[in-house]
């Protein structure tokens, strides 16, 4: 499995961003795949999933504001990020695993086996 981001930059507050992860490999390796981000000098935390029946879950820190999707056809997973502000401002990466070994996970990304390497997003105010 290869996941590869693209779409960050420097945007305004208010401003949106969408991000672009084209993946490939087997289905059922990236039949779950979800968006994290990491700040700096902070952990890293998770800001949108889907699953393989195609429902989107986010934590309430972005609900709202940011929007996962998935087409299984171009293979690729996009993340719209609307309303961005400072806290915003993180390297994404995107994640894929099968289902099964992130159940339960939450937001943390345990259980994701593949990484891409990320693109930065800086939100100024």
């Amino acid at each position: 499995v290869t996941l590869k981001e693209s779409g960050g930059g420097s945007v305004q507050a208010g401003g949106s961003l969408r991000l672009s992860c084209v993946f490939s490999g087997d289905e059922y390796d990236t039949a779950c795949m979800g968006w994290f981000r990491q700040a700096a000098g902070k952990g890293r935390e998770g800001v949108a999933s889907i699953h393989m029946d195609g429902s989107p879950s986010y934590p309430n820190s972005v609900k709202g504001r940011f929007t996962i999707s998935k087409d299984s056809a171009k293979n690729v997973l996009y993340l719209q990020m609307n309303s961005l502000n400072s806290e915003d401002t993180a390297k994404y990466y995107c994640a894929a695993s099968r289902c099964y070994l992130v159940a339960g996970s939450g937001w943390t990304g345990r259980g994701y086996q593949y990484w891409g390497q990320g693109t930065q997003v800086t939100v100024s105010s």
